[in-house]
């Protein structure tokens, strides 16, 4: 089948980091149009992503689940996490391309930004070159969460780094004495060695935790005042350079 004789549209919806409000005019009108909206998600649940777009619900939409088939059971460095990942992303294109080929307009929605750690990109690149595609970008939960906090995080020629907090501790040091400003990313159980690397490197002090940013159960702390090392998945810790300056 040629490309002129597909009719089947792919979108990929930024959703913004969690306040429904922080949907952009044009995620909005993406929803509108689409026959089916596919999200991730894990097991027993809809994700935030879902949630996140409730107040555009439409009863004409086939919603399309793509279930995780693990989270942290396996560890993420293991051949049996990656095997069991690409089988399920490779999955999740068939199910996906099965509506494009009935024509259909397939919204794949992706807390944050579609192309800044999420999800949607592992199909993206498996199908972009293959249907129309159309990427809508988001706010993304990093500036969710220092607009949320009033933290200015850099000025001038500050450079920002930001870092996944399943980096080793020796690595998480190393990246943040290379820079003025961090964001640290994927905090979950990774909190313990991610403060251990900001003291190491004399930021803990500065640092600023924020947990499920701009959603309606939000909250921060200074993180050397977090009295403990539990996090969820959806928190991150900002490191702003600008405070140094001023």
């Amino acid at each position: 089948m040629n490309m002129q004789a597909k009719t089947g549209r792919l979108i990929g919806v930024g959703t913004g980091p969690g306040d429904p409000e922080l949907m952009t005019l044009k995620a909005v009108r993406a929803l509108e149009e689409a026959d089916v909206v596919a999200f991730f998600a894990k097991r027993g649940s809809n994700g935030n992503a879902r949630g996140i777009v409730g107040p555009h619900a439409r009863e004409t939409w086939t919603e399309l689940p793509l279930i995780y088939p693990v989270t942290t059971e396996i560890h993420k460095d293991s051949k049996d996490y990656r095997e069991v990942i690409r089988e399920f992303y490779e999955d999740s294109v068939h199910k996906v391309e099965k509506h494009l080929e009935n024509g259909k307009t397939v919204a794949i929605l992706s807390e944050g930004d579609p192309l800044f750690y999420g999800s949607y990109m592992h199909l993206h690149v498996r199908l972009a070159d293959r249907w129309p595609t159309e990427v809508i970008p988001g706010v993304t939960a990093m500036s969710g969460c220092w607009s949320q906090t009033g933290t200015p995080i850099v000025q001038g020629d500050d450079i920002l780094t930001v870092l996944p907090g399943t980096l080793s501790e020796f690595e998480l040091t190393r990246r943040l004495a290379d820079t003025d400003a961090a964001v640290i990313m994927k905090v979950g159980r990774n909190l313990p060695k991610i403060r251990k690397a900001l003291q190491t490197t004399g930021m803990l002090d500065r640092a600023v935790y924020v947990e499920r940013g701009t959603m309606a159960n939000t909250s921060s702390v200074r993180l050397a005042e977090k009295a403990d090392d539990e996090a969820p998945y959806f928190s991150i810790v900002l490191v702003p350079g600008w405070a140094e300056k001023r």
